[in-house]
């Protein structure tokens, strides 16, 4: 019963990130902006290693079978899915849509944080260490992410409290999705062992189209350099997680 206290609290945490774009709103453009790439950077390599070095592993071991990597595969095709039609992507105050695409956003968010409470849900059913590092991995994306969706919302006409407010029931999707993912994974065994390689498979679509690319845009040295850094540092992070789970 533990675990399931653990696993609730982890996406209701994860649904409170969705309130992070208020505190934009106290920061500079270009304060926002430095500490923006840095958080992309950081997520960027949270997944990468997340995936690699977290997820794969954990699936290899459960299932024992080199067929994850299909499922890796259908998680990236999926992603790209989901991408391609409902426009799941940070804003740019460039080329941001009309009005009419921040409830398609809204509906992108929402499958997206409903997918993420699968995964803690699933996660926490392996060990409740395995669920806390999965979560940590889930909220370095959310926050740069919630940040953009934020944004999309202001830009498309909806002042800040109804920006937050649909921002945050987007939010709770994700308990949602835990606890489905809990209770499929405890009574089923095998829900975990193709949820965890899908998701893998996802964790790797995001950092390598959306975020690396981001930070492909950096041009000043030494911006380049702290985006690299940060990018390493989010995979180190995952590693020594991992690396005390075994100790």
């Amino acid at each position: 019963m533990s675990n399931f206290i653990w696993a609730l609290s982890a996406s209701l945490v994860v649904s409170i990130i969705s309130l992070v774009g208020i505190f934009t709103l106290l920061l500079k453009d270009e304060l926002l902006d430095k500490i923006l790439f840095l958080l992309i950077s950081f997520a960027a390599g949270g997944l990468i290693g997340g995936a690699f070095l977290h997820l794969l592993p954990e699936s290899l071991e459960r299932s024992g079978s080199s067929n994850i990597f299909l499922y890796v595969i259908l998680g990236f095709i999926l992603f790209f899915i989901l991408e391609k039609y409902l426009h799941w992507r940070h804003c740019h105050k460039e080329n941001c849509a009309t009005h009419a695409f921040t409830y398609l956003n809204l509906i992108g968010d929402t499958v997206h944080n409903l997918s993420d409470g699968l995964v803690i849900g699933a996660s926490f059913v392996v060990n409740i260490h395995f669920g806390l590092v999965t979560t940590l991995v889930i909220i370095f994306h959310e926050i740069p992410q919630e940040i953009g969706d934020f944004g999309v919302l202001i830009y498309g006409g909806f002042n800040k409290s109804k920006a937050l407010f649909y921002n945050f029931i987007s939010g709770l999707a994700c308990v949602l999705g835990t606890l489905i993912g809990f209770f499929l994974s405890a009574h089923n065994a095998t829900f975990s062992i193709f949820l965890l390689p899908i998701t893998a498979g996802g964790f790797i679509y995001v950092a390598a189209c959306d975020l690396i690319p981001e930070l492909h845009k950096q041009t000043e040295l030494k911006r380049t350099a702290l985006s690299f850094f940060a990018f390493l540092a989010g995979i180190l992070f995952i590693l020594l997680a991992r690396a005390m789970h075994t100790c």
